[in-house]
């Protein structure tokens, strides 16, 4: 049976080094946040550079069709995906995501990455793209743990890199881990 990996953690961790290492290395990455801009480009909205219009529609998304939508709606993906590779989740954000998952894809494994939130905070300040000042990723992430439930996923992953120091250290845990699921 191929490995389902989903990686999570707050923005500006370095979860996006670990899902491109996979990617890299033959794993099929599907990504959460793929489904709102080709749901917004079919309903004809614009995304717009703060990022409040694809806020607003992830909102009514999780309104109209649950918590949980982004899972359901990448179900059929990760099923097909699983016929013939590893596949690795970028972008589970919710314990309602997780859980719809987890009943359906026994063998999902929650990876993940952490950062001391000061260093979190000046890495999403000085990164190339969406830099957010310091009162911005503060809102962010009170509103992620107040209103997607984004703490579950984080608190009950099965394994964690700390990534405090340098991407070769973040990449050899994941080795670490990669390792331990091959036994």
């Amino acid at each position: 049976m191929n490995k389902l990996i989903a990686v999570v953690g707050m923005s500006g961790s370095g979860k996006s080094v670990i899902t491109e290492y996979l990617e890299n290395n033959n794993w099929k990455k599907l990504y959460f946040g793929g489904i709102t801009y080709k749901l917004m480009k079919e309903a004809g909205i614009e995304r717009t550079p703060d990022g409040k219009s694809e806020k607003e529609f992830r909102e009514e998304l999780r309104r109209k069709h649950g918590r949980e939508c982004y899972a359901k709606f990448l179900e059929p993906d990760i099923r097909e995906a699983l016929k013939t590779s590893n596949v690795v989740l970028d972008g589970l954000y919710s314990w309602y995501e997780y859980t719809y998952l987890i009943e359906r894809f026994p063998n999902l494994k929650l990876l993940c990455v952490v950062v001391d939130k000061e260093l979190r905070y000046k890495r999403v300040a000085e990164r190339p793209e969406r830099p957010f000042k310091r009162a911005d990723i503060e809102y962010r992430d009170i509103s992620e743990i107040e209103n997607l439930a984004k703490g579950g996923p984080i608190a009950y992953a099965d394994y964690y890199i700390l990534n405090n120091g340098h991407k070769e250290d973040e990449l050899n845990r994941l080795k670490e881990i990669l390792e331990v699921e091959d036994e």
